[in-house]
């Protein structure tokens, strides 16, 4: 068994080091000011040929939802508009209100000339097929015999 000295001081940090060690360890962390966005369930599933994506939109009218497909990054944006008219004060609001952006990017590239997009009751609904580029393809073997 080694015998190793007392030093009742340790190894003294300085007052930043301290201050540092605090921030990293605390429970609390600040936070950066961020701009105030709205979140929207979403579900996104897949098959052989594409993507669907669902997007709930209740309220917002087509003409104000904006979609790029850039390479395999989908953006999709709007804004929640209130619901009271002006002049009018809230005694119970649940629903968000204010612009939403949501930016997904899909694992294999897509055929953006066959995107279908519909929208009824509330649902955005984007098909988005898989390019042709991107699809398995089958291999045949030849043999030389």
């Amino acid at each position: 068994m080694a015998i190793s000295r007392w030093e009742p001081v340790g190894n003294p940090m300085s007052v930043r080091e301290a201050a540092n060690h605090l921030f990293d360890h605390s429970v609390w962390r600040p936070m950066r000011p961020e701009p105030a966005m709205v979140s929207t369930p979403l579900d996104l599933y897949t098959d052989a040929d594409g993507y669907v994506i669902e997007l709930a939109l209740p309220g917002v009218k087509p003409a104000d939802i904006d979609m790029q497909l850039t390479g395999t990054t989908l953006a999709i944006a709007g804004e929640f508009k209130p619901a009271a008219p002006e002049g009018s004060r809230y005694l119970v609001r649940q629903r968000q209100a204010g612009p939403f952006q949501l930016t997904l990017t899909l694992p294999d590239a897509a055929d953006s000339a066959q995107i279908k997009a519909t929208f009824e009751h509330g649902v955005l609904r984007l098909e988005v097929p898989k390019s042709e580029a991107s699809k398995p393809k089958r291999i045949a073997l030849s043999t030389d015999n």
